[in-house]
């Protein structure tokens, strides 16, 4: 009677599951990831004792402390957008943004991240850009200027 021990110990190593557990890890960053929404232009926004969060797709314009424009930067590299192309980079950013016409349930947003040192008529000219674009866009489709502030401590 030929009895064999079978206590051989096996070398291989399968990778399935680390592969698995990268995959999730990947998934996991990529959704957390889009939540965060950091300044992307270095600016000192004035305080205000209001608490109100928003929605996070909204179309946003930072003027810096030398009044440069920026429509949706990505990051503190973004170039600066001239006055005069203002109007035609709201218009891009609003056939990105818009979901269904006449679709009232998600309000449609303009934020200004204004710096607090900014001269009102900065302000003034992106609340004109602001009427200029609306005047193309029926009256359900049209966008609101809301100011950006920081909650006072």
């Amino acid at each position: 009677m030929g009895l064999k021990m079978q206590n051989k110990i096996s070398s291989s190593f399968s990778a399935t599951s680390m592969s698995d557990l990268v995959f999730l890890l990947l998934i996991f960053f990529m959704i957390t990831s889009t939540l965060v929404s950091p300044n992307a232009i270095s600016i000192n926004l004035p305080r205000s004792d209001s608490s109100k969060h928003l929605v996070a797709n909204n179309i946003e314009v930072y003027i810096d402390s030398l009044s440069n424009y920026y429509v949706n930067p990505q990051g503190g590299n973004s170039e600066p957008v001239p006055e005069e192309e203002m109007m035609l980079r709201l218009l891009e950013a609003a056939e990105e943004y818009r979901i269904t016409p006449g679709d009232t349930s998600i309000p449609k947003l303009i934020v200004l991240r204004a710096d607090a040192q900014v001269p009102l008529q900065a302000v003034v000219t992106m609340w004109d850009i602001l009427n200029q674009l609306n005047e193309q866009f029926e009256e359900a489709d049209r966008f609101k200027l809301i100011f950006a502030t920081e909650a006072k401590e």
